[in-house]
């Protein structure tokens, strides 16, 4: 099989071109490393998983092929060092990669016990924020308005695979429905996190990283939550939203 080596290349410059658009305009994300790789093919059943379609196995040169390439059935793409590093956008670059089409968002009423971000900016925040949501028994992820792409590589390294487990859509505004709306926030008038009613349907928000609901007209239905801290001004995004995420699937197992 040769191997492409030059940036020039029809096939390189053509996947570069699917993988550049991002946000709602992403039609296609990269899978960088056996753990990301692998971690998708343990949940390629869940609704989730199955949004995103294989397209193209890449393949470092000189690495041997991977098992699951040949039980996809997609085509394999050998890369030089220089192209498959371009690729990763980082120091070492993995031996394989799977280029995933990603399908529509689900549609219809929301889940039980969902996660919402607003305004979450970092890639590895949004990440984190996944893999809480996943880890403590959320259904769903709502992205507002301001937030970052979900399956920007960054993302799906700091998910360490939760973007495959959780059904992921993109929302314009908050238009609560009969279940519990909460923007964590510590500002005037927040219910306490130990004094607020997280039963089930439960919509649980979270800020941006830098200014929070500082801005967001939260309407009516939508109450303030607020973790009790002490000594620092504030926590960061994902961990404020670990903390409430536990301590949601901690009543629910009482």
């Amino acid at each position: 099989m040769p191997t492409l080596t030059s940036k020039a290349n029809p096939r390189f410059r053509d996947l570069l071109a699917r993988l550049r658009p991002g946000g709602a305009r992403r039609e296609a994300s990269l899978l960088l490393g056996e753990k990301l790789i692998k971690a998708w093919a343990e949940a390629r059943q869940t609704t989730a998983g199955k949004r995103l379609r294989p397209a193209l196995w890449l393949r470092l040169e000189q690495t041997d092929p991977h098992p699951l390439a040949a039980v996809l059935g997609t085509e394999t793409l050998v890369l030089g060092e220089a192209l498959m590093r371009e690729l990763a956008d980082a120091g070492s670059p993995p031996d394989h990669a799977l280029l995933m089409e990603l399908g529509p968002e689900p549609a219809g009423p929301l889940a039980d016990r969902v996660l919402g971000a607003w305004g979450i900016q970092d890639p590895g925040n949004l990440g984190a924020l996944l893999r809480s949501a996943a880890a403590f028994g959320f259904q769903e992820v709502l992205l507002g308005p301001g937030c970052t792409d979900p399956f920007h590589p960054k993302a799906l390294r700091g998910s360490m695979g939760a973007a495959f487990l959780l059904p992921l859509r993109r929302v314009a505004r908050l238009e609560p429905d009969p279940g519990r709306w909460y923007a964590l926030d510590g500002g005037p008038g927040a219910v306490p996190l130990a004094e607020a009613d997280l039963s089930e349907p439960l919509r649980l928000w979270v800020g941006n990283e830098g200014h929070g609901w500082q801005g967001v007209a939260l309407p009516e239905g939508v109450q303030r939550l607020a973790i009790p801290i002490q000594g620092v001004e504030s926590l960061n995004a994902a961990v404020a939203a670990g903390i409430a995420c536990y301590e949601v699937a901690r009543r629910s197992m009482r």
